[in-house]
């Protein structure tokens, strides 16, 4: 269901990335229309393959098997390799324009206006200037994370199933259990309601601190808007810290066995939660190491160094939490 979310998603982007390329393709070459195409071919096949597919054990042909899985993974690594660096040069390109145009603009005031008749008009052939194609250009850049997420959750399920190529599961050491999902049961809709309550305060947080942070406002709302931010996600990160502090105490008190048998998709779990940790591991050491190093000290300083702090002790206990968890028999 993820899996198809996301690719829904990367479809509509790269029908934007068609509309934006064909809006000037005098001035570009035929692969830059070409290669969203053939991206959303690929996402077409990939999704209904893997819809299909995912809960297969292959016996036969096992290394043609183990040979296209491990192509296909591979791809989705390019393409993740590719969306993160069209994304980081997308931003780039943004934050140059936006200091030319401020530079351009101070140039201006000081008189210089009629120099600028001198620039020839055939630089901006290939520029966007039309509105249909600047909601295109606007459209695919704010869909690019909903692709790369497509191609890493792919690439977990393809590698689960090159995992899977040739074995033998232990029908005996294996419990399985119906789970009965009810929406409305107390405490699943508080959690569920509760959630929703954090997801939009947190859109609604993030898009008043975006606006103020990139507007030309006075610097007082900025940091305003900072304070802001970093009060609502120290609120929330020691809000889930308690709750994974407390998930794991519950652990101690439910006797169940601990589940030690070999699981291809348990590891991959674990080593993705791992290694998506230590990003944000990275990013609050060296955010800790700046604000000690770094003076003055001010009230946003304080705020940023309790933020990182409790985030690095918010993916500790969550993963402590999860880990455990993945490895719990059922009831």
């Amino acid at each position: 269901g993820g899996l198809i979310l996301f690719a829904i998603f990367s479809l509509v982007m790269d029908v934007f990335k068609i509309g934006y390329y064909s809006s000037f393709y005098s001035c570009l070459s035929a692969i830059k229309i070409i290669y969203p195409i053939v991206q959303a071919i690929f996402v077409v096949v990939q999704t209904y393959f893997l819809w299909i597919s995912a809960k297969d054990c292959i016996h036969v042909h096992l290394n043609v098997t183990r040979c296209g899985l491990m192509l296909t993974l591979t791809t989705n690594l390019a393409v993740w390799m590719s969306a993160v660096t069209d994304e980081s040069v997308h931003k780039a390109h943004s934050k140059l324009k936006k200091n030319t145009t401020e530079e351009i603009f101070r140039w201006l005031l000081k008189g210089n206006l009629p120099i600028l008749g001198m620039r020839s008009s055939s630089a901006d052939e290939c520029n966007c200037n039309s509105q249909i194609c600047q909601i295109f250009k606007n459209g695919y850049f704010w869909l690019y994370p909903f692709n790369i997420e497509y191609s890493l959750f792919a690439s977990a399920m393809v590698y689960v199933m090159w995992k899977n190529v040739g074995r033998f599961i232990d029908h005996h050491s294996h419990h399985i259990q119906r789970l009965k999902f009810r929406l409305f049961r107390r405490t699943f809709f508080v959690g569920i309601m509760l959630g929703l309550i954090i997801l939009v305060s947190g859109l609604g947080v993030l898009i008043l601190y975006e606006v103020q942070v990139n507007s030309r406002a006075e610097p007082s709302k900025k940091s305003q808007a900072l304070t802001m931010y970093y009060i609502f996600n120290i609120v929330c990160l020691s809000l889930m810290s308690l709750v994974c502090i407390g998930g794991s105490v519950i652990y101690r008190f439910d006797k169940r066995d601990m589940d030690r048998h070999k699981n291809p998709t348990r590891t991959l779990d674990v080593a993705l939660l791992m290694g998506a940790a230590l990003g944000q591991y990275a990013i609050s050491y060296y955010s800790i190491v700046a604000i000690v190093a770094s003076t003055p000290r001010d009230a946003i300083s304080a705020l940023n160094l309790t933020y990182a702090l409790l985030m690095i002790a918010q993916h500790t206990f969550q993963n402590i939490f999860i880990i455990e968890g993945l490895h719990r028999q059922p009831p």
